[in-house]
């Protein structure tokens, strides 16, 4: 009942927005290229850890968008794959999907729970803009603003429990702001998210040592060295709710490049610290982006 009342103001007002959007004719593409982001590993647009106020696809307030992506991240003791897809309505309303697996490998054994283990969650999101334009509006420094929610079903609730999770699903309340400044060729992103989840909600939600949802910080910033090349860090702080392992703030440096206008590889490093005892979590990664 708790996470359906955060939910309802945010999917209420994408509805009321969308059905405004759909009376509109549709015209396809006509984003530069990067200025729509790429998919962050919870299926929003943003970049690898954040989640930006930007809306995926390639559309403009003109038309529908739709862009997919699949990241690979093998760290030191484990491996983390996530894919999924966004639909974007007249650059004012996101709708999200990203599925997110978490292979234990030969980690598993140690921890006790099998060779090979691997939890999973599935993320579904709804992102709104609210007010200001991340690129065009370029002689106000007012960002673009954004409202979302992401709610999380992860999977194994039994194991969950035994390790201290409260729940094995949640809801994540986000706003983020985000500003392309063209004279500079800077991206500028700050989100504030409300959440419970440990380590982004594959270990459940809430804990022994921490049940209620706290607000988290993700920053991001980057230089455009073209208009087809990216180069950023992003700096992403995360709640310690489990008593049997601390969880540490995460963070990477990353590369996005558009090869064409539909399609950008990301490539980068991420540092997430200790999961589930095991300490130094931290390796290269790469990402597959489309949109259209």
């Amino acid at each position: 009942m708790k996470n359906a009342l955060l939910a309802a103001p945010v999917c209420v007002l994408a509805t009321a927005v969308g059905a405004e959007a759909l009376a509109r004719d549709l015209v396809w593409g006509g984003k530069l290229p990067l200025t729509r982001g790429v998919t962050s590993i919870e299926g929003g647009t943003g970049a690898g850890l954040a989640t930006w106020a930007l809306i995926g696809g390639n559309a403009t307030e003109d038309g529908v968008g739709v862009s997919a992506f699949y990241t690979v991240i093998p760290l030191s003791d484990y491996d983390f794959t996530a894919y999924g897809m966004a639909v974007g309505l007249y650059d004012r309303v996101e709708l999200s999907y990203a599925h997110q697996e978490f292979d234990t490998g030969s980690t598993g054994t140690l921890l006790g729970i099998g060779e090979g283990f691997t939890f999973e969650q599935d993320i579904f999101g709804v992102k709104v803009r609210l007010i200001g334009d991340a690129l065009y509006d370029q002689d106000r420094w007012l960002p673009q603003i954004a409202v979302g929610v992401q709610y999380k079903q992860a999977e194994h609730g039994a194991l969950i429990s035994a390790l201290g999770g409260e729940d094995d699903s949640g809801l994540d309340v986000y706003v983020s702001a985000t500003k392309i400044l063209l004279d500079r060729s800077l991206v500028l992103n700050a989100t504030v998210r409300a959440t419970d989840a440990n380590q982004f909600g594959l270990l459940g939600f809430g804990g022994d040592q921490q049940g209620d949802r706290t607000a988290q910080v993700e920053l991001s910033g980057a230089y455009m060295l073209s208009d087809r090349l990216l180069v950023g860090a992003e700096y992403r702080t995360r709640p310690d709710n489990l008593g049997f392992a601390a969880e540490d703030d995460g963070y990477d440096v990353f590369a996005a490049y558009a090869v064409t206008d539909n399609l950008t590889l990301v490539a980068g490093y991420v540092e997430l610290g200790s999961i589930a005892t095991f300490d130094d979590q931290n390796g290269a990664y790469l990402s597959l982006q489309i949109g259209f």
